[in-house]
């Protein structure tokens, strides 16, 4: 699997194996900060699962755990929700455990994989939407260079251009 490093986390790229495992509840066979994953963690565990059960998962192009280096704990999970499209242009999403935020955590990996994945060929556009109500996810994207690009009744949505 895909690992690329950070400054303080390496984002390790999770195996069909693990995927499951976080889908049913595990651990995926990291020690997380706090127990366990967050639920955005199971969920996008999950909707990568059923990407490869459909034939649609490109290697690289799946969900990250966030991991930190000091200690090896996992600290939340970040990733795509499909491979880029024709444009280039492919949606990402994160979350950590509630003990990992206000750390900068979600910004350095958001950065680190940005710019991994914009120094590839076929991705050119990187896309996230975020509830109004959520002012730290908003914060993270714009740290992390993200512009807002338009917004309806309830989420924002932010672009980042290679």
């Amino acid at each position: 699997m895909t690992r690329v490093p950070g400054p303080r986390l390496t984002l390790e790229g999770a195996s069909l194996t693990a995927l499951a495992d976080l889908w049913s509840g595990g651990d995926g066979g990291f020690d997380w900060l706090g127990g366990g994953p967050y639920d955005g963690t199971r969920d996008a565990a999950g909707m990568i699962f059923r990407a490869h059960e459909n034939g649609v998962l490109r290697p690289d192009f799946g969900l990250y755990v966030l991991v930190r280096r000091a200690d090896g704990r996992a600290i939340g999970s970040m990733g795509f929700h499909a491979a880029p499209d024709e444009d280039g242009r492919t949606e990402i999403g994160y979350d950590l455990v509630p003990a990992a935020r206000g750390h900068g955590y979600a910004t350095e990996a958001l950065r680190t994989l940005a710019g991994w994945a914009l120094a590839r060929d076929d991705v050119r556009r990187l896309f996230a939407t975020v509830h109004h109500d959520n002012a730290p996810s908003r914060a993270v994207l714009e740290r992390a260079g993200f512009v807002r690009v338009w917004e309806d009744e309830g989420e924002y949505a932010y672009e980042l251009l290679g």
